[in-house]
């Protein structure tokens, strides 16, 4: 049996950002990223920090799971990290969900492509703006988008956004693929479990972001999203 490394599985809660944003999900979190970005909000899936909590787990310990905390009261999945779309193993996982009715969410900075992405009904490709102090390999992004093209679901680009430098790079990605749907989310700095006033400083960035796009020609078929579940739950992890 194929195992995958997981950290977390949580749910049911919804989905805070990305082009199903507001959806209500369960989330598999694996464990691994070939990136550290310098305001990862979830760097505890590479860091190892956490890593006495990673499972190596089947497809079937982990519907076990998933249905011991949601049986029947769920019919979509996010598979997040880290970086999900390095783990060949997650195909049985895949196979199994699409067997169940399940639809399926990814997330991946654009470096690796795996064939059960092709299944995916909704991948969120984020590729990285310069605060993060990642470089984007264009060759390796297009490849990703060439096998989702061959599949049967859905893709999506999608910026964070801190700070204008990020803004422009957004502006370019969107002008490189006008095509693909386009999303701008406001980035989220305060990091931490003690962060006071967090919802209302995220929304201060969020409102700055808005003002951008709007005055922005370039953005004009762009959506510009917050982080609602840090507006709700600020970086509380598992929800």
């Amino acid at each position: 049996m194929m195992r995958v490394p997981v950290l977390e599985i949580f749910g049911p809660t919804f989905q805070g950002e990305g082009a199903v944003i507001g959806q209500k999900t369960m989330f598999v979190r694996t464990a691994g990223c070939d990136y550290s970005c310098s305001w990862c909000d979830s760097a505890f899936t590479w860091d190892g920090s956490q890593k006495e909590n990673i499972r190596m787990m089947t497809a079937d310990e982990m519907f076990g799971s998933l249905d011991e905390l949601a049986q029947g009261n769920y019919n979509h999945v996010t598979i997040s990290g880290g970086n999900p779309a390095l783990l060949k193993n997650m195909q049985e996982f895949v196979v199994q969900a699409k067997e169940k009715g399940i639809k399926l969410a990814v997330e991946t900075q654009g470096t690796v492509f795996q064939e059960w992405m092709k299944r995916i009904d909704d991948v969120t490709i984020s590729p990285k703006p310069p605060s993060a102090n990642m470089e984007t390999d264009f060759t390796k992004l297009e490849n990703v988008m060439a096998g989702l093209d061959a599949g049967d679901g859905a893709y999506n680009l999608k910026v964070v956004v801190f700070d204008e430098k990020d803004f422009e790079y957004a502006a370019e990605m969107h002008l490189k693929y006008p095509s693909i749907p386009f999303y701008l989310q406001v980035g989220n700095p305060y990091l931490g479990n003690k962060v006071e006033n967090h919802t209302y400083r995220l929304l201060e960035r969020y409102e700055k972001l808005v003002e951008l796009t709007m005055n922005d020609p370039r953005m004009n078929d762009a959506r510009v999203l917050p982080q609602l579940h840090t507006l709700l739950w600020s970086n509380k992890q598992g929800v």
